[in-house]
């Protein structure tokens, strides 16, 4: 029986959790402290199409990644369990230079032949786009995508980990290697796989090694509208501000994009209140709506914003990804799946020389002592 460790129970490890759980001669075991997650305040939007990042392995990464959630809904399905956590309700993409939505719209006219995923597009008037979302305001145009989704974050880890069957442990550890063991909390693995985002410098420091990772703090506000909003598509206008309706009259405003927060995980009012401001010009009955709650959670960038993972350099049998920023509800189930294969010694669709962990993890050099 082949043991091995996932540490953190994000978007990453659970799905990491789940594959490694169907190989019968796998025992897994997950860490997480369940602090500053950024997958459970997540909510996150399938659309990667009309990105115009120049990073060709990046967009590879994030459209294999939006087709992936098609087989992962259909495995838990098969398995008679539930996926309310994904809905694909379309997209409503909003520029403030609306002659832009022509070029948009070509782009991903263009994309449509390798990601069918992306269905119907259209151009749409507020009258139109209203019959999808009632008084949606602020705009005269805006890119309608039929494959576009929502994620709520934190529900489809619960399902993935639930799936699982895995053992969590919820408290936080640290790696250590002795001679050819692996160890965590103390307990001996075969195979450890690291999906601790904007954390993996702090569990690889100890073991001598640099990474080069940064947190980035993200917060969102969830709103509770009194109308069914199931079938509504998600709003993107230009900028940070996305207004993702969820079911039963659940709408989530956010997220922002706060470099200069480091680890911080405290509910900033003036952050959110100028978001929900910003909101309200789209959707004004966001003004009286009540608010359920609020989220924060921390991303991981890297000094590029490329996403890596694969082999930790000069460490067997240990993994790691990190790096995905805003797009990992979209990449973080392939990236997941992807490291459990390497686990087991198996290809996955991404080839991990795109997107190199030596580039962004080394091992520190060891000073020498010299006389002269």
């Amino acid at each position: 029986m082949k043991k091995v460790a996932v540490i953190g129970a994000g978007i990453v490890g659970s799905t990491a959790a789940y594959y490694l759980s169907k190989s019968p001669d796998v025992e897994v075991t997950v860490f997480d402290d369940g602090k500053g997650q950024a997958t459970k305040a997540a909510a996150g939007i399938i659309s990667p199409w009309f990105s115009k990042r120049r990073n060709k392995a990046w967009y590879r990464m994030a459209r294999l990644g939006a087709d992936f959630y098609q087989d992962l809904i259909a495995e838990l399905k098969e398995a008679g369990i539930q996926t309310d956590f994904y809905q694909q309700t379309g997209v409503y993409l909003l520029k403030k230079d609306e002659s832009k939505l022509h070029e948009l719209y070509d782009l991903a006219a263009n994309r449509r032949e390798e990601s069918p995923l992306i269905g119907e597009l259209s151009l749409l008037s507020r009258q139109e786009a209203q019959k999808k979302l009632p008084d949606l305001q602020g705009f005269e145009r805006l890119l309608y995508a039929s494959g576009g989704a929502r994620v709520e974050g934190a529900l489809l880890t619960e399902t993935l980990l639930k799936a699982s069957k895995a053992e969590l442990v919820e408290k936080k550890v640290s790696l250590t290697v002795e001679g050819e063991q692996l160890l965590v909390d103390g307990r001996s693995f075969d195979c450890v796989i690291l999906a601790v985002g904007a954390w993996l410098g702090e569990i690889l420091q100890p073991l001598g090694y640099e990474t080069d990772v940064r947190p980035q703090k993200g917060q969102l506000r969830d709103f509770k509208l009194s109308e069914q909003t199931d079938d509504y598509p998600v709003v993107m206008p230009e900028g940070e501000l996305d207004i993702i309706p969820f079911l039963a009259g659940k709408v989530s405003v956010g997220a922002s994009h706060e470099n200069d927060q480091g680890l911080d995980l405290t509910v900033d009012k003036k952050v959110l209140d100028r978001l929900q401001q910003e909101a309200e010009t789209y959707l004004p009955k966001l003004s009286k709506a009540e608010i359920l709650g609020e989220r924060v959670g921390t991303r991981a960038y890297t000094s590029d914003f490329a996403p890596f993972f694969g082999a930790v350099p000069n460490l067997s049998h240990v993994y790691a990804a990190s790096g995905l920023g805003s797009s990992g509800l979209t990449t973080g189930p392939l990236i997941g799946r992807q490291l459990a294969q390497m686990a087991l010694g198996e290809a996955g669709l991404l080839n991990p020389a795109d997107y190199p962990i030596e580039r962004y993890v080394k091992k520190k050099a060891l000073k020498e002592d010299k006389c002269f």
